[in-house]
């Protein structure tokens, strides 16, 4: 065991998400300020409210240095990823900043999402429609990979197919006072 005095708390970083792994439970985050990569495990990540997060998604962090190289305690904040071409998102094409603000977040839950396809739905509370949601779209709202029955906050528009989340978030990170 590690003595207390040679273990420092509440550092705070700003980094990258290098990958992360829900199945296993944990992945890595890079930091300029480190040599080595941060240990970013799973219950830090539930903790913050999210089962998933995107790859080069930017992150703040409360770190812990042990023994055993840096590990992340808390995440203090979560930025997307940058933009990638939006092949299939036509409907969202002239979707300004302004336009997703003013959306209202709607509770619901995942009812099935395929990484591999890159698309799944969800359904909101009190309405049996489906809702599309786009692997671009979650990506885009700084996660990975959605579990069946995971309750999500969305903000949907009609598209040209239905219903379509054009934002998606962990249902706890969206009613945080």
């Amino acid at each position: 065991m590690m003595a207390q005095d040679s273990a420092r708390t509440d550092t705070t970083l700003i980094g990258t998400v290098k990958w992360f792994d829900p199945a296993r439970g944990f992945g890595f985050i890079v930091a300029d300020s480190e040599d080595k990569d941060i240990l970013l495990h799973a219950n830090v990540l539930r903790n913050f409210g999210q089962s998933s997060i995107a790859d080069g998604a930017g992150i703040t962090v409360k770190v812990q240095h042990t023994e055993r190289g840096v590990q992340a305690v808390e995440i203090l904040a979560i930025e997307p990823p940058a933009l990638e071409d939006a092949a299939g998102l036509e409907d969202i094409a002239d979707l300004s900043m302004q336009d997703l603000e003013q959306l209202d977040f709607l509770p619901a839950r995942i009812k099935w999402f395929d990484k591999s396809k890159g698309f799944g739905f969800a359904n909101a509370f009190a309405d049996g429609d489906d809702i599309f949601v786009h692997a671009e779209i979650l990506r885009r709202s700084g996660l990975s990979d959605l579990m069946p029955g995971e309750a999500v906050a969305l903000k949907l528009i009609d598209g040209s197919r239905g219903k379509m989340a054009v934002l998606v978030s962990a249902w706890e990170s969206v009613n945080r006072s």
